[in-house]
């Protein structure tokens, strides 16, 4: 599989997408960086306050946190579904950009995506504990399940994360060094854009990795 060709699909596949792709990179980071945010300050009852808290503790409060943690898993469904949404460009298939809230709609769905990141963040944590490395390998190895649950809506947790581990096996280097190629982008884009330049990265990035996944069943048909 080459990491060039892969690369150079996205590209096209993002021909006509990227002012979409850069706002739903937009709409990504307010939602899930920015909300909690907003979330810490109502709770300290203002910015002077949450200041002052942060400068006198230097840490978030429990409830706070509390309150992050449950928004985390509750937006897990979303993030899974913006991966969706590059899946659907690399397939030609027009995705809208309302379509990534749709994921709600089905709540046996979202509950088991919730499960599957919960699982997922398990497992790399123990292989972690480990040394890095092996926590590395299995969260390459995981990669895929986000993708598998979207083909394959039928499949238990354990039968997507099973199957990600199948499809990866001998592919982990290549999906490591397609991550890599993207480091030079997002370096540029914080120093000299300011981030703004991840708007476009970012989608890049997202189009590759849903290439990688359709490269990758294709080649086992």
């Amino acid at each position: 599989m080459r990491i060039l060709e892969i690369k150079k699909k996205a590209r096209k596949s993002l021909k006509d997408y990227w002012a979409v792709a850069a706002l739903l990179t937009f709409l990504t980071a307010l939602i899930v960086i920015g909300a909690p945010y907003f979330f810490e300050i109502a709770l300290c009852g203002g910015v002077s306050n949450w200041i002052n808290n942060w400068a006198m503790t230097n840490q978030t409060p429990a409830s706070v946190q509390l309150i992050e943690l449950v928004y985390s898993l509750v937006l897990t469904p979303f993030t899974f579904s913006v991966c969706w949404f590059y899946l659907s460009l690399v397939r030609s298939e027009h995705p809208q950009l309302y379509g990534v809230f749709s994921v709600y709609t089905d709540t046996n769905r979202s509950l088991r995506l919730i499960w599957a990141s919960v699982v997922m963040e398990v497992y790399v944590i123990l292989w972690s504990l480990l040394f890095i490395i092996p926590g590395i390998i299995k969260g390459l190895s995981y990669s895929q399940t986000v993708f598998i649950l979207r083909d394959h809506p039928e499949y238990s947790v354990s039968e997507a994360i099973t199957e990600s581990r199948r499809m990866m096996d001998g592919h982990k280097w290549e999906l490591f060094l397609l991550n890599l190629s993207f480091i030079g982008w997002m370096i540029l884009s914080v120093f000299l854009t300011a981030f703004i330049g991840l708007l476009w990265v970012i989608p890049y990035v997202l189009a590759s990795v849903a290439e990688f996944y359709d490269e990758l069943r294709s080649e086992e048909r």
